[in-house]
């Protein structure tokens, strides 16, 4: 292990900077760019099989999925800048239990968000902006969407970590792997089988369960250091310190999910 973590620095130490950005920095895009694409393209099946009280039923269950990634984030992003400070150290040990630390927030917060969501479902959309005509479309969505928000943000929050790992491509190809799949199965289940925004939300859960499936594999093939369930143990000083780390990112997605909130409100009331 300490010999993959010198190679590792060996590589971050002396390749040059710009091969290094594009080694980072392509996959992330292409990834952001696929991402873009299929909320695009998935609306245009919804809007085909439902129309557009299906798009707005879909836009209204969008920053319930947003706040939970900002979640995700605030514990991947916090912990990949955790860990990457840590292998430069050399602390390999305490790289690891901060991605042990990760994990079980993640963990932690996708299991809350699944009981908030089914507990305050219908009040948390008519907040986000729902009408009499879309809430009902958007209960059906809601319901089974809100079984993948705990792969959504292990997910998210897993992507960063193996980013930080240095193998952004692996990242990038469980993102492209589940959006692929989603895609596909979105006209299967809205055309085929006729079951409208609940089809496009089957769809999504098996999209971000495969996704999902696909970072946890990755625990097993972390370049510099051994994963185990002994590092799942919380330290509130490493969780602490990943929070001050991830903070900025969660805060720009909760500005996110705030502005979608208000123009959903402002979209129902004044009208489109």
């Amino acid at each position: 292990m300490s010999e993959n973590v010198s190679i590792n620095k060996n590589l971050m130490e002396n390749s040059k900077i710009d091969k290094l950005v594009l080694k980072f920095a392509i996959p992330c895009v292409i990834a952001m760019v696929v991402s873009a694409l299929y909320n695009f393209v998935d609306q245009i099946f919804i809007g085909q099989g439902v129309g557009y009280i299906g798009n707005a039923a879909t836009n209204i269950a969008f920053p319930f999925v947003v706040l939970a990634q900002g979640v995700a984030l605030l514990f991947g992003d916090g912990a990949a800048a955790f860990y990457s400070i840590k292998l430069g150290e050399g602390n390999t040990k305490d790289g690891a239990k901060g991605v042990g630390n990760a994990i079980t927030m993640l963990i932690s917060t996708g299991i809350i968000f699944l009981v908030i969501g089914y507990i305050f479902l219908e009040q948390l959309l008519w907040g986000f902006g729902a009408t009499s005509t879309t809430i009902v479309y958007a209960l059906d969505y809601m319901k089974i969407t809100l079984i993948s928000v705990p792969f959504t943000v292990i997910m998210c929050g897993l992507n960063s970590i193996i980013r930080a790992d240095g193998n952004p491509q692996y990242g990038m190809g469980a993102l492209l792997a589940g959006t692929i799949i989603n895609l596909l199965l979105d006209p299967v289940f809205i055309f085929y089988f006729h079951m409208g925004v609940k089809g496009a939300a089957i769809a999504t859960v098996i999209g971000e369960f495969i996704s999902c499936m696909m970072c946890i594999n990755y625990l097993r093939k972390f370049k510099n250091i051994k994963f185990n369930i002994r590092l799942l143990k919380l330290d509130f000083n490493i969780v602490k310190t990943i929070i001050i780390f991830g903070i900025s990112t969660f805060i720009t997605q909760l500005a996110v999910t705030f502005i979608i909130i208000v123009s959903n409100n402002m979209l129902a009331k004044y009208g489109a």
